[in-house]
């Protein structure tokens, strides 16, 4: 027997909104606001001026590829899927095409959305939409100026190993690794 799902009116009363700070990635807010509770407070939100879209990419042979990079905020380096950001007004089928082309030099006959994510959803509004790419055609990538990439081609079950050793602990990747493993994928 399935367990249906209801959605719920919102609890919370907001008096105000203030932005507290914006720029061309994030918009950061803070509203005053009556709790659940019944209490006053004030609720901090991240707002990302761009939609997280992921891509997996996938060939003939069962191969898809990670990209390695520093990421700042983590001080550390991170193996992803290949992953952008959408900036309003692109589809982000679009947006899916062009990080292809930019971070890995590949090309794609399909796309298959297969699943959305609400990223750090206590905090932020940050979004991602994951694509499945396939029927691929290698090129040169033409990274941005700002991105150091190392691209690597692997089995998908390989890269499933790396997730379950922990040695790929991007959400999206992490996430859409797991999805591809459970639909049956490899």
């Amino acid at each position: 027997m399935a367990i249906e799902l209801t959605d719920e009116a919102n609890p919370w009363l907001v008096h105000s909104s203030k932005e507290i700070y914006s720029n061309a990635w994030i918009r950061v807010r803070e509203d005053q606001v009556t709790t659940p509770a019944n209490t006053q407070g004030i609720y901090s939100v991240v707002e990302f001026q761009n939609l997280a879209v992921g891509i997996v990419p996938i060939d003939e042979h069962g191969n898809t590829w990670l990209v390695g990079q520093w990421r700042y905020p983590l001080e550390a380096y991170s193996w992803e899927i290949i992953e952008g950001g959408c900036p309003k007004g692109e589809q982000p089928a679009d947006c899916a095409l062009r990080e292809l082309k930019e971070e890995a030099g590949l090309s794609a006959e399909k796309l298959l959305p297969f699943m959305e994510l609400s990223l750090s959803n206590s905090s932020t509004d940050d979004k991602a939409i994951v694509y499945l790419a396939t029927g691929i055609t290698e090129g040169q990538a033409e990274p941005e100026e700002t991105e150091q990439l190392q691209l690597v081609k692997m089995p998908l079950a390989e890269v499933y190993e790396l997730v379950m050793a922990g040695k790929i602990h991007d959400a999206i990747s992490v996430a859409a690794i797991l999805k591809l493993k459970a639909l049956g994928y490899f």
